[in-house]
Protein backbone atom coordinates (compact mmCIF):
# COMPACT_ATOMS: atom_id res chain seq x y z
CA UNK A 1 0.00 0.00 0.00
CA UNK A 2 2.77 2.43 0.85
CA UNK A 3 4.47 1.65 -2.45
CA UNK A 4 1.33 2.43 -4.43
CA UNK A 5 0.48 5.70 -2.72
CA UNK A 6 4.04 6.95 -3.08
CA UNK A 7 4.05 5.89 -6.77
CA UNK A 8 0.92 7.93 -7.51
CA UNK A 9 2.13 10.85 -5.40
CA UNK A 10 -0.68 10.56 -2.83
CA UNK A 11 1.37 10.70 0.34
CA UNK A 12 -1.46 12.65 1.96
CA UNK A 13 -3.64 9.53 1.71
CA UNK A 14 -1.16 7.15 3.34
CA UNK A 15 -2.23 7.82 6.93
CA UNK A 16 -5.98 7.40 6.42
CA UNK A 17 -5.51 4.40 4.10
CA UNK A 18 -3.18 2.65 6.53
CA UNK A 19 -5.56 3.32 9.42
CA UNK A 20 -8.46 1.83 7.41
CA UNK A 21 -6.42 -1.21 6.42
CA UNK A 22 -5.34 -1.91 9.98
CA UNK A 23 -9.01 -1.94 10.99
CA UNK A 24 -9.69 -4.96 8.73
CA UNK A 25 -6.54 -7.07 9.08
CA UNK A 26 -5.89 -9.27 12.09
CA UNK A 27 -2.09 -9.17 12.05
CA UNK A 28 0.79 -7.60 10.12
CA UNK A 29 3.56 -10.14 9.50
CA UNK A 30 7.26 -9.29 9.45
CA UNK A 31 9.46 -10.22 6.50
CA UNK A 32 12.10 -12.73 7.55
CA UNK A 33 15.25 -14.06 5.90
CA UNK A 34 13.53 -17.24 4.75
CA UNK A 35 10.88 -15.09 3.05
CA UNK A 36 13.54 -13.32 0.98
CA UNK A 37 14.95 -16.69 -0.09
CA UNK A 38 11.50 -18.05 -0.92
CA UNK A 39 10.61 -14.84 -2.81
CA UNK A 40 13.65 -15.38 -5.01
CA UNK A 41 12.26 -18.77 -6.02
CA UNK A 42 8.76 -17.33 -6.51
CA UNK A 43 9.90 -14.51 -8.79
CA UNK A 44 12.11 -16.83 -10.82
CA UNK A 45 9.20 -19.23 -11.32
CA UNK A 46 6.36 -16.73 -11.89
CA UNK A 47 7.16 -14.00 -14.37
CA UNK A 48 3.86 -12.15 -13.83
CA UNK A 49 4.86 -11.19 -10.29
CA UNK A 50 7.00 -8.26 -9.24
CA UNK A 51 9.66 -8.71 -6.58
CA UNK A 52 7.37 -6.96 -4.10
CA UNK A 53 4.52 -9.36 -4.94
CA UNK A 54 6.87 -12.32 -4.58
CA UNK A 55 7.69 -11.19 -1.02
CA UNK A 56 3.96 -11.09 -0.27
CA UNK A 57 3.53 -14.61 -1.66
CA UNK A 58 6.49 -15.94 0.33
CA UNK A 59 5.23 -14.48 3.61
CA UNK A 60 1.70 -15.71 2.89
CA UNK A 61 2.90 -19.24 2.21
CA UNK A 62 5.06 -19.34 5.35
CA UNK A 63 2.14 -18.12 7.47
CA UNK A 64 -0.55 -20.23 5.77
CA UNK A 65 -2.48 -17.20 4.49
CA UNK A 66 -4.61 -17.98 1.42
CA UNK A 67 -6.37 -14.65 0.72
CA UNK A 68 -4.98 -11.23 -0.13
CA UNK A 69 -6.83 -7.93 -0.39
CA UNK A 70 -5.51 -6.28 -3.55
CA UNK A 71 -6.42 -4.99 -6.98
CA UNK A 72 -3.17 -6.49 -8.35
CA UNK A 73 -4.21 -9.16 -10.83
CA UNK A 74 -0.75 -10.73 -10.78
CA UNK A 75 -1.90 -12.74 -7.77
CA UNK A 76 -4.65 -14.42 -9.81
CA UNK A 77 -2.16 -16.89 -11.28
CA UNK A 78 -0.61 -17.93 -7.97
CA UNK A 79 -1.72 -21.39 -6.85
CA UNK A 80 -3.24 -21.45 -3.38
CA UNK A 81 -3.87 -17.69 -3.21
CA UNK A 82 -7.24 -16.02 -3.71
CA UNK A 83 -7.33 -12.31 -4.49
CA UNK A 84 -10.06 -10.33 -2.69
CA UNK A 85 -10.96 -6.87 -3.99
Amino acid sequence: MLHRYVAINRRDAIGPALDALLEVVEEVFPIEREDALAARDVVLGASQLSARDAIHVAVMRRRGVERIITFDRGFDGVPGITRVT
